[in-house]
């Protein structure tokens, strides 16, 4: 049966990695919607090949030059175009691909459509987790994790029954900077830092793997996507990322699963769960080939942010919102040449130590805190 998808973020990374899979797979997918933001050029390729229903670009002026030369597609913009794509009525599925909280709104109202989630945006969930979960179990919609490590422990915990948990264990390569003591850090550059060993991502991505507030970030949508309290989720470093996360169970057994690092398979996977496709072009693991695998103890002196990110968590309420806000605007600060790599994680710890929690907020209040803490850091490195 034809799937229906929605993509939000189709020209980054995941988006167009989602783009290669509904290409190689037309008798199964079909891209009824999507959202770039302003390189036009791809979004009239991705319209010509596809041609989509409705498309939401970031500036109204684009989306009316390009509604003249597609007149078959309804062009929208801004956030309420993101909305629109994300909750169009003729999809099965939204792939949420977007980079940020700007996903959590469109999110949301994918949900109350009864649309299923396939998540690659962690910061929705970090940001409002409770909120997301609690109205996806309300309309009952599956969240779909899209994250390699989010993936892995879901594939893992396949027909287990997941009160014999006993812990979760998050697998991280170590990022750029791996090699490197935190006096090392103070003067590297942008470039360094997009230089990841293993994966290819996006700039901000790569950077949060750099810090390792990516893995913090990944802490934070483990426990909303599998209920599980922090206290048993782990991280273990492991630099050649074969091992994508694995799960200890009560009886010491532990499952994991392992795969070459290509983002395509964790997308593909939750595109057609519960089933199975052949992967396009993909290269087999062998093991024999790999020959060692390398684990390391997380260091949370080391990796400051990550420590930051369980505190932000087991805090809960708005902490985690401010947090990932002060995160967002620090990482595009660093990336334009305005404060040093180490600055980062010293802009989140002020804003998390400045903050007074919010317990069970609502919406209002987490866009609210989300836009007062990104103007708190501008303000303050401007």
């Amino acid at each position: 049966m034809m799937k229906k998808i929605s993509l939000l973020g189709a020209t980054g990374s995941i988006g167009t990695q989602t783009l290669d899979i509904i290409q190689s797979n037309r008798d199964k997918f079909n891209l009824v919607s999507f959202s770039a933001g302003m390189n036009i050029t791809k979004v009239k390729e991705i319209t010509a090949e596809f041609q989509p229903e409705i498309v939401s670009v970031m500036r109204k002026e684009d989306a009316s030059s390009l509604q003249a030369e597609f007149p078959k597609t309804r062009f929208v913009y801004g956030t309420e175009g993101l909305i629109l794509v994300a909750a169009h009525a003729g999809a099965d599925m939204l792939v949420n691909a977007v980079i940020g909280s700007i996903g959590l709104e469109p999110t949301i109202h994918a949900i109350r459509e009864g649309i299923t989630i396939a998540i690659a945006n962690k910061e929705t969930l970090v940001a409002a987790g409770d909120i997301v979960m609690s109205e996806a179990k309300k309309k009952n919609v599956a969240l779909l994790p899209v994250d390699s490590e989010h993936s892995a422990l879901f594939q893992s915990m396949n027909g287990e029954n997941p009160k014999r948990v006993s812990r979760l264990i998050l697998t991280a390569s170590g990022g750029s900077f791996r090699e490197l003591s935190r006096s090392q850090l103070e003067n590297v550059t942008v470039q360094q830092a997009l230089a990841h060993p293993n994966w290819s991502m996006g700039n901000k991505l790569t950077i949060d793997s750099a810090t390792m507030m990516n893995k913090g970030l990944e802490v934070i949508e483990a426990h909303h996507l599998f209920g599980m309290p922090y206290d048993k989720i782990d991280c273990l470093l492991h630099k050649e990322s074969i091992i994508h996360s694995i799960v200890e169970f009560e009886d010491t057994s532990m499952m994991a699963q392992l795969g070459s690092p290509d983002m395509r398979v964790p997308i593909q996977y939750a595109m057609t769960y519960p089933d199975r496709i052949p992967m396009q072009n993909a290269k087999p693991l062998r093991l024999e080939e790999i020959g060692t695998l390398h684990f390391d103890k997380m260091d949370m002196e080391r990796y400051k942010a990550l420590a930051l990110a369980y505190a932000a968590g087991r805090e809960g309420g708005t902490m985690p919102t401010v947090m990932n806000a002060a995160n967002e605007v620090a990482v595009e600060l660093f990336m334009k040449g305005e404060i040093p790599f180490l600055q980062i994680e010293d802009i989140v710890e002020r804003m998390m130590d400045q903050h007074v929690t919010v317990q069970s907020p609502d919406l209002e209040t987490i866009l609210a805190i989300d836009s007062h803490t990104r103007k708190m850091v501008y303000d303050k490195v401007k």
